[in-house]
């Protein structure tokens, strides 16, 4: 289903396919992201990531906005702990232009001081935007108890502080170490020829310069007894996010803890969904979700509640926790799971630009890439039991970590901390 071919500077690149699509779906990922940051210049990685649109030494901002969304593509981009991602979607007769376009982002930004004054507002303006929302904030300040004094427990796009003192020669310092062919992947799907996509790859990509491949400080995990972080706001509705450090991304159990959370709290059928909002109504939202990261991940737990319903939600959280590494999943229950996530594989998977997407990541990130079929042949193997061992293995004697933003007067931060 893939192609994979190797540039002769070192550079990677995936291709697959999709002759019955008029799309065209490229990415241009870097092996670095906000992990890699010195804590002097966090958020380095995302100002980098808002400035490379700005202009290169041949382009301009509207050159390549035009470029692109004159033809009826369009254009993103984003950072993440442990990578970047330069992305089009374009018909399949602009794929040139389309790569040209973002290698000479990558490959040529311009970092004018000028547009770097301008984009450090815009910068502290996104952060500072986030902090009014209770809903994101939360999982900052969860991100803070997990990783303590770590970059993975630092906002991706970093402090008003930090954002504010950066200066130019930070920026194009980061870029020049990290953004060379050793780090470089380039995915594409859609209605291409392989080959020809390979052609156009090393045309375009062949004057980077040759650098060393990333490397980052593995997490620490270090953790005595459960952390509670309580941010006192008048907000109308309470926002608690609860975490437990789990395992990297290539972890044997990775598949086991996918289901384990679509039983818990992954759709509207999950056991957290139907005990707090379907039969107490105490939730307007209840979810779960997984962070997998290279070394390290977590289990997340995120919630939107009245906030006289913090302490009574907590126990029941708790109590599904208990539940489920003591008891096993029945068979009905299990297959629903089972069958949710390859139906979501699936369908996921249907349009180029997540197929662009799949490939670039696990590329970047593990240095391989699953077929969907592999992937499910994978998830046929799972057990109950196997889901009752892992959720044994990451709620057992693991600590938990809990943020809660709302007005602390309707409910009082040590019985929150009895519940933990």
């Amino acid at each position: 289903m893939y192609e994979l071919r190797t540039l002769n500077n070192g550079g990677r690149c995936i291709a697959r396919e999709i002759p019955d699509r008029d799309s065209i779906s490229i990415g241009i990922w870097l092996n670095v992201g906000a992990r890699y940051e010195p804590e002097a210049i966090s958020g380095v990685s995302h100002f980098l990531e808002h400035l490379l649109f700005k202009g290169t030494k041949k382009r301009s901002n509207d050159d390549i906005k035009e470029a692109i969304e004159g033809r009826g593509g369009a254009m993103n981009g984003f950072t993440a702990e442990e990578f970047t991602c330069y992305l089009v979607k374009v018909l399949s007769r602009d794929m040139d232009t389309a790569l040209d376009i973002l290698s000479d982002m990558v490959l040529n930004a311009k970092l004018d001081p000028g547009d770097i004054k301008k984009e450090k507002t815009v910068i502290k303006e996104e952060i500072k935007l986030y902090m009014d929302l209770p809903n994101h904030h939360v999982h900052d300040m969860l991100m803070e108890l997990l990783w303590p004094d770590q970059p993975l427990g630092r906002n991706l796009a970093g402090t008003v502080e930090t954002v504010s003192d950066m200066k130019r020669e930070d920026i194009s310092g980061y870029k020049k170490k990290y953004y060379n062919p050793a780090n470089i992947v380039v995915s594409a799907a859609g209605n291409l020829a392989a080959d020809r996509f390979f052609a156009s790859c090393e045309k375009y990509l062949n004057a980077a310069r040759t650098g060393p491949k990333s490397s980052y400080k593995k997490a620490s995990a270090a953790q005595k007894k459960p952390n509670l972080k309580v941010l006192s706001k008048e907000t109308e509705q309470a926002h608690l996010a609860i975490g437990i450090r789990a395992f990297g991304r290539d972890d044997p159990d990775k598949y086991s803890l996918t289901l384990l959370n679509i039983i818990l709290g992954g759709n509207m059928s999950s056991r957290l969904f139907r005990e707090l909002r379907e039969k107490r109504g105490l939730a307007y939202e209840i979810n779960t979700h997984t962070k997998k990261l290279n070394d390290t991940g977590a289990f997340l737990i995120s919630a939107g509640l009245d906030n006289k319903n913090v302490i009574r939600s907590t126990e029941l959280i708790m109590k599904e926790l208990k539940k489920i590494k003591e008891k096993t999943v029945g068979k009905d229950e299990f297959e629903r799971a089972r069958e949710f996530y390859k139906g979501q594989l699936l369908l996921g998977l249907e349009d180029t630009l997540d197929q662009m997407l799949w490939m670039g990541e696990h590329l970047s990130a593990e240095g391989k890439i699953p077929t969907p079929q592999e992937v499910v042949a994978e998830i046929d193997k799972i057990s109950p039991d196997d889901v009752r061992r892992v959720a044994g293995r990451v709620f057992g004697d693991r600590h938990l970590n809990m943020a809660v933003i709302g007005p602390a007067d309707k409910y009082k931060e040590k019985n929150i901390s009895e519940v933990l």
